[in-house]
């Protein structure tokens, strides 16, 4: 991938900056309404009763759980390791009640080396053995896939809310609303950017955290050289 120098943004005074800037704004501030609005209806959504007894909530009123692509024996899903990648301390969705931990296929055994590799104090439970992933649809005939659901407790009785998969639990990662955020974006082919714009298939230069190599900038890579 290389940067086409042509292709950057036209350079302008801060004034000029500021005017696009402002107009830019107005649309975002109305995105916001919309995904406040859209927030309201999902808050009223029907639910559907979970009959069979799956503890996960911790104690707390809701929960949710991220449907991590781990199969027995099988690789852990690289897409799914940035998810968790992304997740922050979970005492602010404690504090309001609600519990967070991921869901995989594989076995307890397998599961902990890869947690212990990641790094991450997120519960992860198995639900190896158990009707959990084809109950709600994560694992079919056609094969595992991933997602992200919510439920609430009311008493004893326990319901599925909400779900998301694809595009949807993408939205959810900070990384990418910061790349979202940059002239270059993911830098992925799908996205309207510039003629000339650096941009990759999607999907294919992810890697696990430890799998990047060096990432430093070349000025960070220069000053160790340097001590």
């Amino acid at each position: 991938m290389s940067e086409t120098r042509e292709a950057l943004p036209k350079i302008v005074s801060a004034e000029e900056w500021l005017r696009v800037r402002e107009q830019v704004l107005v649309k975002e501030k109305d995105l916001t309404r919309q995904l406040y609005a859209l927030a309201a209806e999902r808050r009223r959504l029907p639910m559907v009763r979970i009959e069979k007894n799956y503890n996960l909530f911790d104690g707390r009123r809701q929960l949710i759980v991220y449907h991590f692509m781990f199969a027995p024996g099988g690789k852990p899903c690289t897409g799914c390791s940035s998810f968790a990648d992304n997740i922050g301390h979970l005492a602010h969705l404690r504090a309001r009640d609600t519990s967070l931990v991921l869901v995989s296929r594989a076995p307890h055994a397998e599961i902990l080396p890869y947690k212990q590799r990641m790094g991450w104090t997120v519960p992860w439970v198995s639900s190896f053995r158990s009707d959990f992933n084809y109950d709600f649809r994560v694992t079919t005939q056609d094969g595992e896939s991933f997602g992200l659901s919510a439920f609430l407790r009311d008493g004893e009785a326990v319901y599925r809310t909400y779900f998301t998969t694809a595009r949807g639990a993408d939205r959810l990662r900070i990384d990418f609303n910061l790349l979202d955020l940059t002239p270059l974006g993911r830098q992925e082919e799908w996205e309207d950017s510039p003629e000339g714009w650096p941009q990759s298939p999607p999907y294919v230069w992810w890697r696990k955290h430890d799998e990047y190599g060096d990432t430093a900038s070349p000025k960070d890579i220069e000053n160790r050289r340097g001590t």
